[in-house]
């Protein structure tokens, strides 16, 4: 089982940025899912964003064109940038890994048996 800890929440602006980092430790990354979820207040989890160790991601409708994402296999961390945020995208931000029998970022966003989660990161946006 992988261990993951996020870092990088925070509060923000509305109209500003955020960048999330999940840094991985424990077992080879490249051959796992690794995805970023939400959970707003009020509401259920949310995926924001998939990614296998070889393809391309793939991003929840919300976050389509106005986020990013990057991993690193060798360093073994999944970042995450998200721009234009509103109000609505406050949440606590967490990371997850595991989905080894997915290949490609919509399995990988879209699996619902994630063995791994990181500790959260709360991120505000407010004025």
């Amino acid at each position: 089982q992988l261990s993951l800890m996020e870092s990088g929440g925070g509060s923000v602006q509305p109209g500003g940025s955020m960048t999330l980092s999940c840094k991985a430790s424990g077992h080879r990354l490249r051959t796992y899912c690794m995805a970023w979820f939400r959970r707003r207040p009020g509401k259920d989890l949310e995926a924001v964003v998939g990614m296998d160790g070889f393809d391309g991601p793939s991003f929840a409708d919300f976050a389509e064109g106005r986020a990013k994402v990057s991993r690193d296999n060798v360093n073994a961390t999944l970042t995450l940038t998200m721009n234009n945020l509103k109000p609505d995208d406050s949440a606590v931000y967490t990371c997850a890994a595991g989905c080894s029998y997915c290949t490609g970022g919509l399995c990988c966003r879209l699996c619902p048996g994630y063995e791994s989660w990181g500790q959260g990161t709360e991120v505000t946006v407010s004025s």
